[in-house]
């Protein structure tokens, strides 16, 4: 398999009862087929050498467009003189240095390597900072020292389409970079139990983490659910050294092995020198949400949860963005929805919209708009196909409803749920108040009332058109968690993680998924 060098091949065979020709044999073909690309291209560099290339390129094409086009739309400007314009180019390319290390400064290479869902929406106010400050300190100088005089107008200009561009430009890049197999970190879980099924199940429902699950490592492993049965136990935790060495393994997550705290802390240790990332589930994950903050006690790292004070004038904000942004989009969307419309009528008897009561903030019931994409009757024929929930299968969870491939489901129905098009008459319920753009995923009566006691703070906030549960999975998520995950956006709401989820919910409709049910 892996090419050792005489000290990493000393390692592994001193390994007891650590068969690796075995194990490689033994793994799922996919995992197999990507360690072997990986060693015929003679050693793939990791996913940070590529991204932050790619990155770099990223942000040099933003600001050196921001340039060109600044420069265009004044290029006839009175006044405008060709000695100045040489300057003013002759200082841009000679700062560039300076723009980079500020981003790199900011985190803005790093941080893909590291986390697995990091995207570009994590980079907007970083983007943003780095612009404007290099932007104006550039200006500034420039202005205070003569070497050139740029009109502020044009500087105005072009820190607008960097701002704009960049981004787009990082998307870009990083799309390039999943079609990579670099970019797929070899991924090991230490601990095959509950917790540890649940980040490997984790991993291969979102590939767009760019993971390449090789398998578990686990003294005590538990019996594998369906949804990780083709992930196998390859072996102890003191046998991990050398299977890092042997699959090359870039990222190892701790999810609480049955080993003593001691064992672990060697564990840790011993990986310092295998340049690897580790990465370890908290104790309490179920309320740990991106919310808490560290501090220290003396060296002693505490993880602080917020309480959840979402004070009037943070609840004003939200509501005022919602009906800024709901107005916009009827106005935008007016002709989309009238053509949507008329295919439904056509395509199908029956009404245009769906309505249905769902539960909102405080408990308050409401009906949800959405196009219809079932016929007629569907919901008095949901008995008959009962038996096609997937929830419910190999002792699943029934609360939840969803058929793949349901037969109930219109032609046109099938178009519009797999872009999330039946969604978009929800606007009119942001607009009434009714929702939110993003919040809590909105309840049908009978899921609600299995919602648990300490989950219905999910309720503190009104449901949103998106939200966590939408951007992770939508209906592939089990119940227990989407509820959980609701608890923990409503416990740790802000302004910039609705924006986030607002840009990752594009990708995430995109996404190729199966079709869903109400």
């Amino acid at each position: 398999m892996k090419r050792l060098s005489t000290t990493d091949h000393d390692a592994v065979v001193a390994q007891p009862a650590l068969d690796l020709d075995a194990i490689f044999s033994g793994l799922d073909s996919r995992t197999a087929a990507i360690l072997e690309q990986r060693q015929k291209k003679g050693g793939v560099r990791r996913r940070g050498w590529l991204v932050r290339r790619l990155l770099l390129a990223a942000d040099i094409i933003g600001l050196g467009l921001a340039f060109i086009v600044a420069n265009f739309v004044f290029s006839g400007s009175a006044g405008a003189d060709h000695l100045d314009d040489l300057i003013e180019s002759g200082l841009f390319v000679s700062v560039l240095p300076i723009w980079i290390i500020a981003a790199k400064l900011h985190g803005l290479y790093d941080r893909d390597e590291e986390r697995t869902d990091h995207s570009t929406a994590d980079d907007l106010l970083g983007v943003l900072h780095v612009v404007t400050l290099g932007t104006w300190i550039v200006y500034a100088v420039a202005t205070l020292s003569g070497i050139a005089r740029p009109e502020l107008s044009k500087v105005v200009l072009f820190w607008g389409v960097a701002v704009v561009l960049i981004p787009f430009a990082r998307v870009g890049s990083r799309a390039v970079a999943r079609r990579r197999v670099a970019y797929l970190q070899n991924t090991i879980v230490v601990g095959a139990g509950q917790v540890g099924q649940l980040v490997a199940r984790k991993f291969l429902q979102h590939p767009e983490y760019g993971i390449n699950l090789v398998g578990f490592v686990d003294s005590d492993p538990r019996e594998t659910g369906e949804a990780v049965t083709r992930v196998r136990v390859l072996g102890r935790p003191d046998q991990l050294p050398a299977l890092v060495r042997f699959f090359d393994i870039e990222r190892v997550v701790l999810a609480f092995s049955r080993e003593s705290h001691e064992d672990v802390l060697q564990l840790i240790r011993s990986m310092k020198d295998l340049d690897v990332q580790i990465d370890i589930v908290p104790r309490y994950f179920e309320i740990v949400g991106p919310g808490v903050n560290i501090h220290t006690v003396e060296g002693l790292p505490l993880m602080g949860l917020p309480s959840f004070r979402l004070a009037r004038s943070s609840r004003l904000l939200k509501r005022a963005t919602d009906l800024v942004l709901s107005t916009l989009a009827l106005i935008l969307l007016a002709p989309m929805l009238g053509l949507i419309a008329l295919w439904i009528k056509f395509d199908s008897a029956g009404p245009i919209f769906f309505r249905q009561e769902r539960r909102g903030a405080k408990g308050r019931i409401f009906r949800i708009y959405k196009f219809r994409t079932m016929v007629a009757d569907a919901d008095r024929r949901k008995i008959e196909f009962a038996h096609l929930n997937q929830h419910a299968r190999d002792g699943g969870d029934p609360r939840m409803f969803k058929i793949a491939s349901d037969p109930r489901v219109t032609r046109f129905g099938r178009v519009l749920r797999r872009y999330s098009l039946d969604e978009l008459p929800q606007v009119l319920n942001v607009f009434k108040g009714e929702m939110s753009l993003v919040g809590p995923r909105p309840l049908i009566l009978e899921e609600d009332v299995y919602v648990a006691t300490w989950a219905r703070r999910r309720l503190d906030l009104k449901p949103g058109i998106t939200g966590v549960w939408q951007v992770l999975g939508a209906s592939d998520i089990p119940f227990e968690e989407m509820t959980r995950l609701d608890y923990l956006y409503v416990m740790s709401w802000s302004p910039w993680n609705d924006l986030r989820l607002m840009m990752r919910t594009i990708p995430a409709v995109f996404r190729s998924r199966q079709s869903r049910a109400y």
